[in-house]
Formats: C-alpha cells, structure tokens, sequence
C-alpha cells in the first residue's frame, strides 16, 4: 500500500453508508481497513438491492461495492465471548475505530470509550450518529431521507416550495462520512504532539446543516427562510438550466462582466433596465429564464456550448450517468479505477476524489466477499501478540479458496 495514511490500521465497524464511506476515504489515502461484519449476513447494504451482480449461489449488491473498496472482511460475532475477544485484539493494535452504531450500542458490549483507551490510549475513534449523541434527541435513529427532510435540506430542493424533494443520492450519509474523515485526520495529526488518541463525532443532521452554506446565513443573519425553487439560483442570475433544441444546458453568469458577454447571445442589451444589474435579474429571474429559452430553443447543445466558451462563459450540459462515466475528462482524473473482485472478476468502480501528485495508492482493491480475510487478520494478530492461538469459534471461515495466496495482510 502507499498514501499518505500508509501504515495505519482503520478498525471499521461501521454498516450502511456514512460510516462505511469514512473509512473507505481513509483506505483511499493508503490506511489499511479492517471491517467487522457479522458471520449472518454482513453489513445491512450486502442485501440492498437489485441490482445484485454475481452467480445466483454469491451475488453482490452494488450498493455495498459502492463503499468498501481498498478493505478487508473479517466476519465476527461481537456479541459473543469469543468475538469481544478478537475485537479487544483489534482494538489493541489500530490506529482508528470507526462506528455509527446507535449511542449505547459500544457500551452495551462492553467498549465504552474509557474501555477502549484503556486498551489502547492512541486509539482515535469516529463515531457518527443520526442526530447527535446528546441533546433532547441524541441517540436517535437516522437514516438518510430522514436526516435530509429534518435537516432542512429537501426544503431547498425540487421543482418548488410544494415538492420538496431529495436529493438523487444519499447525501447525509455521505456527507457525514466526509466529515468523519475529515475529523479523523485532524486527529492524527493532533495525535503526533499528544500521543493520545481521541473521540471524533459528527452527524448526519451535523454534516447537513454543515453545508447549508448562504442558505444558512440567509436565515440567521437576514432572517430570510429559502424555499425550493427548481434549478434557479435564488441569489444569482442568470444561473441554472434552460432548454436547447437537443438537451439541457446549464449557464452560470457569476459576475456583471460575464452577463455583458452573455445579453447580446440571447438578444438583449446588457443594460436592458429590466436586468441591468443582478439584484434585478433574480426579482425577474422567471421572465429572464423565458428569454433565454426562447433563444436556445432553436440551437443544438454543442452550438450552443462552443459559442458559450468563445465568449467565456461557463457553461455545461446535463449528462446521464452513463456519459459522466464514458467521459474521457471523467477517466482522465482516476475517477474509474479497475479493481480484481474475488467472485466477479474485473470491475470497474468509481475512483477517490482526491489525488496526490507523485504519490497515492498504486493500485486498489475490491470490496471483499463476506470474511474474505479473517484467517489473515487473525494470523497478523497472532504474529503482533507473539502468539499462535485457535481462531474463535464463532469466527466464519474464510470463503476463499486459501490457494489463492495472500495479497499483503489478506487477499483482494
């Protein structure tokens, strides 16, 4: 491995998607990621689906390959002696624990946070939560729509105030999972002067209201609460989605020399009173939208985008999944990484955002089958305790073939 987390031990605990994608964000960055599943069925996302891929006998959802590349599975039941064991082991020699189970779970197993610095005093631990671990309704379960529709976010988004609408991917989770990361890392760092490890919390409600951005201040400071209102800005126009002969393309007139530029593309004087100035222009953003879609109505996506980018004015289409991950610019920033998966052979995965000129992972690996690698998670326990000692009965067997041989602590 290599990265700039390259030799630290991720303890991941974690199921679904927010804690999930934390620890998968630190295995980008060259941590190796240890998760604990249950021996029955894994972490919840194995059965989220269709689409599953795979053989009929072993499919995999593609919701789970979404979050656990560059990780190992070992399959372990915490809630019985033997499993608390082999957990207490983990504990002993990682660097970060990631968890979002609900607030008590840890402790009811026997892992309150002075138990588990008491085994290991550098240990830094994530844990995310739905709505908080405290205040009147800490400890509350969360789920992503949930989370989006009390955090203020679907009020934001949809065709108008009346529909409010999700977002089209789990953006509280993910979001969440950003800032664990995010935190985790501040830790590390912190912990280099210190030598001590600590807990690091945030929260789905957290991460969402962490990005309400002018939305936010609209309303502590001006008192202005904002509503859906499609895909135009409320503050700055022109700014959002119009239709062309062909598609949909998307304008952004972020400053008054740009919309100098623009005015005359769709016949109108760039100090026409009705939009001379923004401020006029988002009172009549409805009226402009009309102008402009009169004008592109008759001029194809790629007219209309060369034209754009003569005059200097940023602009895009609107792309379906399928052409984002076709796009050669997409392939061109390691955004679609080619990954050996045990049962389904070559796939390729969205890659990690975030790149590291001369350095990063040189390859990645794919999400694991369900306790792919508790034989060699158990045998490197045993060589860090000195010890050889019989695997803990409720540990599953490793799936894979022991022929396959060992990729670095496990197998890929």
């Amino acid at each position: 491995m290599s990265g700039p987390l390259s030799g630290l031990v991720v303890l991941d605990l974690s199921r679904a998607l927010a804690g999930p994608h934390a620890a998968m964000m630190l295995g980008d960055m060259g941590a190796r990621v240890i998760k604990v599943e249950h021996p029955n069925g894994g972490d919840d996302t194995r059965g989220w689906g269709p689409p599953f891929v795979g053989p009929d006998h072993a499919p995999e959802s593609t919701y789970f390959l979404s979050c656990n590349r560059n990780k190992e599975s070992v399959a372990l039941d915490l809630k019985s002696a033997e499993g608390r064991h082999a957990l207490e082991r983990l504990v002993r020699h990682s660097d970060v624990l990631v968890e979002n189970f609900r607030t008590g779970v840890l402790d009811r197993l026997g892992f309150p946070v002075e138990e588990l610095h008491r085994l290991n005093p550098r240990l830094i631990l994530l844990s995310i939560t739905g709505f908080g671990h405290d205040g009147p309704q800490g400890g509350r379960p969360g789920y992503d729509q949930i989370a989006q529709g009390e955090a203020g976010l679907m009020s934001l988004t949809g065709p108008g105030p009346d529909a409010p609408t999700r977002i089209g991917v789990p953006i509280g989770d993910l979001l969440a999972g950003m800032y664990g990361a995010y935190g985790v890392v501040a830790a590390l760092h912190e912990r280099s002067r210190t030598g001590r490890g600590r807990v690091v919390r945030t929260s789905l409600l957290a991460a969402i209201v962490g990005v309400h951005a002018f939305q936010g201040t609209n309303y502590t400071v001006a008192g202005q609460v904002g509503r859906a209102q499609g895909n135009l800005h409320p503050s700055l126009q022109p700014y959002g989605s119009y239709r062309c002969r062909d598609a949909i393309i998307q304008v952004a007139v972020g400053s008054e020399g740009l919309w100098a530029r623009f005015a005359p593309l769709v016949g109108l004087a760039f100090d026409d009173p009705r939009f001379a100035v923004n401020a006029d222009r988002v009172v009549r953003a409805a009226e402009l939208a009309a102008v402009i879609n009169t004008s592109f109505a008759d001029r194809s996506v790629d007219e209309l985008l060369a034209e754009l980018s003569a005059a200097g004015i940023p602009a895009g289409e609107v792309r379906t999944l399928d052409r984002v991950y076709d796009w050669e610019q997409t392939r061109s920033q390691g955004l679609v990484v080619e990954v050996d998966h045990t049962t389904l052979g070559t796939l390729e995965l969205p890659g990690p955002a975030i790149r590291f000129d001369g350095g990063g992972r040189q390859r990645h690996t794919a999400p694991p089958v369900l306790g792919e690698h508790t034989s060699a998670v158990l045998e490197w326990l045993d060589q860090l305790d000195g010890r050889r000692t019989q695997g803990p009965a409720d540990l599953a067997p490793d799936p894979v073939d022991a022929a396959s041989g060992p990729v670095g602590a496990g197998r890929a």
